[in-house]
Order: C-alpha cells, then structure tokens, then sequence
C-alpha cells in the first residue's frame, strides 16, 4: 500500500504494560497527512475493541514493508510537536540503556502534569492584518471573535465539515491567530493587577498639566510608567510606594488604565539582587578560553572541571551561558539537590534577570508548567535546576553545566533509573552542544573518564580570592573518651567554637544524621528497637519522644523496659542533628543556632528562610546534614566542626570512602571563603582510615589513585558496569524461589563468559542489605560486566524479566533492574 498522500506513522501509546511497550504502525491519509509531525500527540484506535487511546508520534515514513493490515489515526491532538525529535531521541535511547518502559521514559520529556489532560487552545490576534481572507476563514474570524480563547477539539467540532488542519496553519501563517498549550486541571489561572498608560501618544509635559502640580504621588506614578508603558500593581507600588486609591485617582483622570492580566506562576517569591560580573583570574579565564573555543567544534565538546572549593567554577558558568545567550542557544545548569538551588538562583537571576527558569520537585504542578511552557516558547534561555531539569525543552540547545557532578542525586532511583551524567553527555551529542562537569572531588568515574581522553581535564589549584584552603585537624574520638570526655565536642572544638563566637564570626556543624539519636538499644542484653515492617533500627525524636522508621515512616513511643530482658537500662544511644542542636544551645545559650535536615526543610520555602537568615548573619552555628556540606558559600564562616566523619564508612557499600573523602573535603570547603582564614576540625574513631588522612591534605590525585586500585582489583565501576537485580514482595518464599529461578536463568543464558569468571560476575541470589522494607521482603542478584559485555547481559535480562519467555511466576513479586546504582541497600 503506497496511496498518494498517505503516511506511515510509528506511535508509542500511552499504556503503563510491557506487553505493549514498543512503537505500533499507524496509517495517515487525507487531510491529516499534510498536518502531522513527529513529537506531535494523535488519537488511534486500539485493541481487540479499537478504543480511542492517545499517544505520540515517534516516526514517519511514506512507505510501509509489513503485510497486515493497518489501522487508521483518528485525530492529530496538537497544532505543533509538543516534544522535540531530539528528546524523542533521547528518550528512545534511555529505553535501552537503563531497560525502561518506553512510557516511563517518554513522561520525563512530557510537559509537567497529566499527558492526556494537556490542551490546545486557540487564540485571536489582536490587531491582526486586514487581508483577503476566504469565505472558511472569515466565518472562523467572526466565531473566534464570540469565543476569544478556545479550545482546539472544541473547535474541530464546530467546524467539522471544513479541512481544519490546512485552515489554521494557514491563518496562523498569516498572523491571523495563535495558539498556546494548558493543562486543563482544577488549577486556577494566576491573575494580576496591570497598569498601563491609556495614549502613549501624549507627551510627558502634558500628562503633567492634566494631572496638576500638587498631586506628586500621580505625577511619580506618570513618569515612572512613561519609561516602561505598563507594568505590575505590584511592582510599581513596591517601587513607588503607593496604594491602590492612588493609582484609581490616576484612572479617574483618564491617564491609565487598571486591568486583570493571567500571568505565570513564579517560582522565585523574593526580590533578588544583582548580581555582578566578575574580572576572572588567569587560572579562571585560562578554563572559561578552552571551553569557549569548543563551542563551535562538534567534537570534543566534553569537559571535566576539578577545581578546589572557592576556586570560582559557578563565575565561569555564568560568563559561558553569556556566551550561549548572545549565540541564541540556551543553557541548562544542574545543582544535585533543591538545598543548593536558592543560592544558585541567586546568582543567576541576579545576573539574567527573567531569561532564568526554575525546575525542580518542590514546585507546584502550575508553577512546573509555567516555566516548561516559558522554556518551549522560547521565553526563557537558561534552566536552573535538580536532576529532572535535564530534560528541559529547548529548541536550540548550546550547554548543560552540572555542578557538584559527584552527588549521588545525579542517578535517578526511580524508573527510568538514568544516570544524569550519561543522559547529559548523550544529549549534547544529539544536539551538537557543550556539556561542562564541575566539582572539587570528582567521582571516580568521571575523573577516569577525562584521564583517558573521554572528557578534557581542567583544573583550578587555587581559591578565586587567593585565600588558602583551611587547616584541618583530625580528632580521634577514642582518646578523647579515653580521657573521660564523654560529650558530643571534643575539647579542640569546644574551644574552638567559643573563640569563633568570641571573634563575631559563623560557624557550621555537620553530621551525616538526622533526629535525635540514632537507635535505642539495652545496655544489658544488646537489645535495639527494630522497625518490624523493615528490619532496620528506629530513630528516636526527642521533641516528639518518639521512635520513627525513616523507610516506612512507622511511628511509636520508646519502651521503658527492654522487650528481651525487662532490664530498665534501655535508653537511646548515638547522637542525631536534633541532640547536636539541644547541646550546643545549652553550652553556648546566647548563640543564635539553627538546624537544618530533612525534618526542618520539608515545608515550601524552609530551605531559602533558613539561608537566607544565614547569610543575613542572622544565624550563629547551623548545624545540618549532607545538605550543607556543599555549595553553600558564606562568608563569615570560619569554622566546620565535623561531629563524626566515619559515620558513612560503615555503609556495606564499594563507594563508602569515596563518599568519606567527597563529604569531609565539601563540608570544610565552607570554611574560610570570605578574608578571613578557615579551620576544620574532624572528630572520628577510624582516624587512619586513606579517606579521612586524605582529606585532611585536600589531596584528591592520592585518594584517587589509592581507590582506583582497589576498584580495578574487585571488578568494581569504572573498568566493569554493575547490575542490581532487586527481587521483593510479602511472601518470603515465592521472593526467595523466583530470585532463584531467575539467578539460574541469567547464569544458563548469558553467552561467552567461562564458568570460572561466571562466578565472579553473576553474584547471589541473596538477601538485600536491607533485608525487609514497607512489608517487603527483599533479595538481589548482582551482575558485573565489563563494557563489551553489557549488552548481553541486557539481552538475556529483556528476555527472562522484561519478557518474561520463561512464564516465570512474578504475580506478586515485583522485580527492579538498576544499571550501575549508586547504592545496594
């Protein structure tokens, strides 16, 4: 079949099922033919019953080899692609990489909120060109003249006898209407005072004489709007300091006029700063020159910098999207968690002003709309955001950034489990665009990627200020206990404080915890409250005095008896950020101390109160968790007392010192950014351990090459992927059985590998780290591969999971697949 005039679309339909998880062969005739694009949404009849489903078009083509038959596109949803072939590429290739849905994937590059709730609309240019218009086209003028804005299906309806599609792109071509896209939702359209001159052909001299010498309130209001022609009630009564009666006295006289206009939702709810541009020093300017000079080459457009804490990476991100600002591309700048997003913001819109949008998980689903929509109409040009910001819809894309690039947030645990890294580096080559690494402990990975010529290696010894990094002093926390000091501090940070406070300057506590303590345990029996959904000790909150699993979210009160021996010696132990907080009140009362976790930042707006109060030296001692042991940069800080750094080196996993060494080098890179000196001090029980002795010298080239040796010795990442099979349900035995059933069929599959090395790379079936979560019992199967290696190891996992060939039985048990993750808990 080759008619004229008809095309051969290939759809992926929006159905969460593996069983349908592959594009499916439409047919396109008549005068849908000439409108239909790849990116764009249709309606198509599906299944046995042919019901009318939605989905989107992924390829066409003008010829079709198969020899069944086709079935019919009923409709187009959308005038234009809502989702670029690039993205649409992308997506296709996070399938296949990370063994996705193709749905799941599809859903990152779709406009925030519900795909089949997304809408057309229709819109009437004003003042629109008198020309010589059709008899169709005048009858659509005079109906959108009733309507103003309508919706595109409520259109077609209307107008079903005549050839739309053909219609509106030509009356869109002519300038006669345009067209925007909504989620219909129970959101309300946002609303906002206007205020506008009513004849801007009037001179300013004369607005003067009709509103009067006396009324200097109207006559500020006049000169201000005569620079501008309109703006926000808001805006001109922050400026202006005015009330609404001032400006309806204005409207009275016939000067202006006040009207209601739907605006965005903004995501940035306080006046920024400007922000401005810095002289960059040689070494800053000698990085910025080697990345400018790739921006027009298609190769090696990849680069990795390893620059000291306070050696001014952010300066040279901001003076490289300029560059992309003035070329027309945009630019997308990942931090690696929402704590770190206020203070980039910042620095941005106090730079660009309203060319920055915002993404990230904290918005609301209209403010996350908002800004996609600003970004796909072009209106915006740089992104600022978490990991999903990645995805941002640029048309014409020129750079991605990501700082921090070390953070584990960068690797989704969600499906599609992506790694941003990845995905930014395959994007940049779909789109011919630059992608930038930055951090002062680079991951392994990437450190060995640049060293082997995959990235180019910049480096930055030096702060931008010239100041030196600060002093680190290792505590062992035995000696201390040995000498009969039993509290939090040690006697060095105790002293230290006092004199930080003493000196008028800020200090920052971190530990790697949250609540009040980590567990309750029996000092007579050994005894420790467990969660009984998860199998994990419960944390105690002393200002609730409560237990509470931070798995499950399970909450009960602290025994008074030990369940196992009746001992009444049963108390909680370990020390959490609210026990570091109670403390530190108590021994220093007239400091002003504020803490910062998970606990106190989960309410809309909690991190930019507390940072900012922090940068306001509102704030004394802040004492927090991962959050702030990096990016933030204060610079009356000098002092990081690190409570207990060894905390992370007793997680069962490969990465622990690594994530040793990055937390204790960040966290003491807070210190001393400003004139003064910094100090560190780091309290341990492990003080020998390379990763802390390491970090003590910021000596990241000696901890690199110490760990890549061990990594290469256990066939750990860079030199082989790893493969997290994660078997889990409420019946321990059928969990048990199926990853069995499912360890033996990778082993039976799996081609080309000896029985000897077998052993070493497919690793179980056993119980996972956290054995029991949520009720679930939960086992895994890791795989180890080296790069030639990983595509049939996928192969056989699509064909024993994601298929299921083998009619394994997975009714109740859920299966997880993780390429590379970043934990095995």
């Amino acid at each position: 079949m080759n008619a004229l005039n008809t095309k051969y679309v290939e759809i992926i339909i929006n159905i969460s099922n593996s069983k349908v998880d592959r594009p499916f062969t439409y047919i396109v005739d008549g005068e849908l033919s000439s409108s239909i694009e790849i990116g764009m949404r249709v309606v198509v009849p599906f299944g046995m019953g042919n019901k009318a489903i939605k989905g989107v078009v992924v390829n066409i083509s003008n010829s079709f080899d198969g020899n069944y038959k086709l079935k019919k596109v009923i409709d187009i949803i959308d005038d234009k692609p809502l989702i670029s072939r690039e993205l649409i590429q992308l997506s296709m290739w996070m399938r296949d990489k990370y063994l996705a849905s193709s749905i799941d994937c599809f859903k990152q590059i779709f406009p925030p909120g519900d795909f089949k709730k997304i809408n057309t609309f229709i819109n009437l240019n004003e003042n629109f060109p008198s020309l010589d218009f059709t008899e169709e086209e005048k009858q659509i003028i005079k109906y959108l003249k009733t309507k103003n804005t309508v919706l595109l299906e409520e259109f077609k309806n209307d107008f079903k006898e005549y050839p739309i599609n053909k219609i509106l792109k030509s009356m869109k071509d002519k300038n006669v209407i345009s067209t925007f896209i909504d989620v219909k939702s129970n959101i309300e359209k946002k609303y906002e005072k206007q205020v506008k001159l009513i004849d801007t052909r009037m001179t300013l001299e004369e607005t003067r004489k009709k509103i009067g010498s006396r009324a200097k309130k109207q006559l500020e209001i006049a000169e201000f709007l005569y620079k501008r022609e309109e703006t926000s009630f808001k805006k001109l009564s922050s400026r202006l300091k005015t009330s609404l009666n001032t400006v309806r006295a204005l409207e009275g006289k016939g000067i202006i006029e006040i009207y209601e206009k739907e605006v965005n939702r903004n995501p940035i709810k306080t006046e920024i700063e400007a922000y401005e541009k810095h002289i960059l020093s040689s070494d800053q300017n000698n990085v910025y020159k080697e990345i400018f000079n790739s921006f027009e080459k298609e190769k090696n457009n990849k680069f990795l910098i390893r620059g000291i804490t306070g050696s001014g990476k952010t300066e040279i991100y901001l003076q490289l999207v300029e560059e992309m600002i003035k070329k027309g591309k945009g630019s997308i700048v990942l931090v690696p968690e929402i704590s770190l997003t206020p203070q980039t913001i910042d620095r941005f819109v106090g730079r660009f002003g309203d060319l920055v949008a915002v993404i990230h998980s904290r918005l609301s689903l209209g403010e996350r709309f908002d800004e996609w929509r600003r970004i796909k109409n072009n209106q915006a040009k740089i992104v600022v955001g978490a990991r999903s910001a990645v995805f941002a819809p640029f048309e014409n894309l020129g750079l991605i950034v990501i700082d921090e690039e070390h953070e584990s947030t960068y690797k989704s645990s969600q499906n599609p489990k992506y790694d941003t890294i990845e995905l930014a580096s395959k994007r940049v080559d779909i789109e011919g665009a630059t992608l930038v690494l930055g951090s002062a402990t680079p991951s392994l990975e990437s450190y060995h990627k640049a060293l082997n010529g995959h990235m180019k290696l910049l480096e930055l010894e030096e702060r931008a200020n010239k100041s030196t990094l600060p002093k680190l002093k290792i505590i062992d926390m035995r000696e201390e206990l040995n000498d009969g000091n039993k509290s939090i501090f040690s006697r060095e940070l105790y002293q230290a404080m006092d004199h930080t406070l003493k000196q008028k300057k800020q200090i920052i506590l971190f530990l790697n915890r949250r609540g009040f303590s980590t567990f309750v345990s029996c000092r007579n029996c050994g005894y420790v409250v467990k969660c009984n959904s998860c199998d994990i000790s419960m944390t105690y909150h002393r200002n609730i005095n409560k237990l509470r699993c931070h798995y499950c979210g399970l909450t009960e009160g602290p025994p008074s008896i030990c369940p196992e021996c009746s001992s009444k010696y049963i108390k909680y132990f370990g020390v959490g950020t609210e026990q570091v907080e109670e403390y530190t009140k108590a021994i220093f009362p007239n400091a002003r101390v504020a803490r910062m976790d998970f606990d106190t930042t989960s309410k809309k707006g909690s991190y930019d109160k507390i940072l900012g109060a922090m940068k306001r030296q509102k704030i004394d001692i802040l004492i927090g968790t991962q959050m702030i042991s990096k990016g933030l940069d204060f610079k009356d800080v000098t002092l990081v007392g690190v409570i207990a750094a060894d905390t992370s080196l007793n997680l069962p996993d490969f990465r622990a010192p690594e994530k040793t060494f990055q937390l204790i080098t960040q966290v003491a890179g807070r210190a001393g950014r400003g004139e003064d000196s910094g100090k560190v001090i780091v309290q341990t029980y492990d003080p020998d351990h390379y990763s802390i002795v390491l970090s003590k010298e910021h000596d990241y080239k000696s901890f690199y090459e110490n760990e890549i040796q061990l990594r290469e010795s256990f066939l750990y990442p860079p030199f082989y992927n790893m493969i997290n099979i994660l078997i889990y349900g409420e019946n321990l035995v059928e969990v048990n059985h199926l990853s069995h059933q499912i360890f033996e069929l990778v082993w039976k599959n799996v081609d080309g590998i000896d029985e000897v090395d077998k052993k070493k790379l497919i690793i179980g079936p056993n119980p996972a780290p956290l054995e029991k979560i949520k009720n679930n019992y939960r086992w895994h199967i890791i795989l180890k591969a080296k790069k030639e290696d990983i595509d049939s190891f996928k192969t056989v996992l699509k064909r024993v999971i994601m298929y299921n060939k083998y009619n394994l039985n997975i009714k109740d048990v859920k299966i997880s697949i993780d390429i590379n993750p970043n934990s095995i808990l």
